[in-house]
């Protein structure tokens, strides 16, 4: 979240109330931050301690957050405090652990390809910290607090698809047969839900939601999580389109994810990069969905300039992989080759 030079121009009683409850005094400042994706309003409020405040237009979603983020404080997980919360549940203070986003952090990195052993470090502090949050994080979680479902299923998974179908796919112009792609949308489905477990799926585990305090990693924007299967969540973090990590990097951190999940389950090595795959593809796919969704139709910046790198990463998917999905890896392949300014001047 970064810093908007203004002062909100909207009522903010409710969360000026909820700050002298925290504090016993009244703030000096509020101001507005940048958003993401998401319809949540995110305020700093700053006075004897600085605090954010966010307001949700969802209630289900807002109570989700509070739930899971008091869960995971008990359990001793690094994510923000929740530290009030309104009567009508549509606002909630949580402590400020800064503006260092992990995304920036690694903008070096991310830019010229070659990442410094600092930035390495906050990565492999990062990845580390996820077994806990799916492993820890799922013990005597209530997963029916979870929004809008409770588990990865069969219906999450084909929204997903259709989502990559309808928002993407479809505006692109490409010619293809439905039919055929649905016969390898189910293969898939099949695939992902027999890997399903009991453990908690982040379903957002990315670099813009890490943010670094004191060389420590602190986790946020879980909300959308629910019981699902551990490899999303590293297919995410690692095929982040912008995050732009190479090859080398990517086999290093499965390695270290893998040494520190062996601590709660048996793994074995090659089976879990091999079921990875099929999850970077499908990850892959949902993003290429929201890209489709939030850029070419939304004309968001931020996200059309997201399609390209999430096409280079098509280019490496099927490369030894093409007979898994026959249809659906010659889809892919097509669009992997497709100039960015083709595609976005086709919803202009």
């Amino acid at each position: 979240m970064n810093s908007k030079n203004t002062t909100p121009d909207m009522n903010t009683e409710t969360i000026s109330t909820l700050y002298k409850q925290v504090t016993g005094q009244q703030h000096d400042n509020i101001e507005l931050l940048t958003g993401s994706g998401s319809n949540r309003q995110y305020f700093r409020m700053t006075g004897i301690r600085n605090l954010i405040a966010v307001r949700g237009e969802s209630i289900a979603e807002n109570r989700a957050f509070i739930y899971m983020a008091r869960h995971f404080h008990e359990k001793g997980i690094s994510v923000p405090e929740v530290l009030a919360v309104s009567d009508d549940e549509s606002c909630y203070i949580q402590e400020d652990l800064g503006d260092t986003l992990l995304f920036n952090a690694i903008a070096n990195g991310r830019n010229t390809g070659i990442f410094s052993n600092h930035e390495k470090e906050l990565i492999r502090k990062s990845i580390t910290v996820l077994p806990s949050i799916q492993f820890k994080g799922a013990e005597n979680m209530d997963f029916g607090m979870c929004y809008p479902l409770s588990d990865f299923n069969r219906r999450t998974v084909m929204w997903d698809l259709n989502y990559f179908k309808y928002c993407f796919l479809k505006a692109t112009g490409i010619n293809f047969n439905e039919s055929n792609l649905e016969d390898d949308f189910e293969e898939m489905t099949d695939i992902l839900l027999s890997a399903s477990s009991d453990t908690f799926m982040y379903r957002d585990f990315q670099s813009r939601n890490v943010i670094i305090k004191d060389e420590k990693p602190y986790f946020i924007d879980f909300q959308g999580g629910r019981k699902g299967p551990i490899y999303y969540d590293v297919a995410s973090f690692l095929w982040q389109a912008k995050a732009n990590f190479n090859s080398e990097i990517r086999e290093e951190m499965i390695e270290t994810y893998i040494s520190e999940a062996n601590k709660f389950t048996e793994i074995n090595s090659d089976e879990f990069k091999k079921t990875l795959h099929h999850f970077v593809v499908f990850r892959t796919m949902q993003v290429l969905g929201a890209y489709g969704f939030r850029g070419l139709f939304e004309r968001k910046t931020h996200f059309i300039e997201s399609i390209p790198y999430a096409l280079n990463n098509l280019q490496t998917l099927f490369k030894n992989h093409s007979n898994e999905y026959p249809y659906l890896s010659k889809l892919l392949m097509q669009l992997s080759e497709m100039d960015i300014n083709d595609i976005t001047t086709l919803k202009r």
